[in-house]
């Protein structure tokens, strides 16, 4: 029995020899290959470990919200953007808006000019027709005057003409005729130039 157990103690140390050897030899292959880099396995899993919650704190507290201040202000930048060309929009719209009321201003006043200066004209043909009519009411005036005084003038030139035939007759005659034979030979003589 105590060589059962001798050889099953022998057995066991064998097997354990061997599966540490198997063990060492697959850690050491795996080590191998990580040795080779210059890692140790453990030591590069707790880094690993330690880089994943680095980041992930690193990320919620860091870059989750200069990600979200970096959105705002992208959307800030875009709404002030979308503003300036709405502003741009209005302002050319006002341009187009303030040439067109001083275009139609200057259509208008050019209007206003053509319309004076038609009215101005035709004021002038008025004016010049009204003193047309004027000068030609003067000159009909002129004419009846000159008519008139025409006709004084020669009951004038009658009466004196008469007062000349008399002073003419009376020194002819050297005596005064009587108020009645004055009066009749004036009016014959008034016939005869007739």
């Amino acid at each position: 029995m105590t060589l059962e157990i001798g050889n099953l103690t022998l057995i066991t140390k064998t097997m354990s020899q061997n599966l540490t050897t198997e063990t060492v030899e697959e850690t050491t292959a795996d080590a191998g290959v990580l040795a080779s880099l210059g890692l140790n396995g453990q030591q590069f899993t707790y880094q690993l470990i330690n880089f994943a919650v680095v980041a992930v704190i690193i990320w919620y507290l860091i870059l989750k919200p200069l990600t979200k201040k970096l959105s705002e202000r992208q959307k800030m930048i875009d709404d002030s953007i979308e503003n300036s060309k709405k502003v741009q929009e209005n302002l050319t719209k006002a341009e187009r808006d303030y040439q067109k009321k001083i275009d139609d201003a200057k259509a208008a006043a050019g209007k206003i000019l053509d319309d004076a200066n038609s009215e101005g004209k035709k004021l002038g043909a008025d004016l010049k027709d009204q003193a047309k009519k004027e000068i030609e009411n003067l000159v009909v005036q002129a004419k009846r005057n000159i008519q008139i005084e025409q006709q004084e003038m020669v009951v004038k030139l009658k009466g004196e003409t008469a007062n000349l035939i008399i002073a003419a007759l009376e020194k002819i005659l050297e005596e005064k005729m009587d108020d009645k034979k004055d009066k009749q030979l004036i009016e014959n003589a008034i016939k005869k130039l007739q």
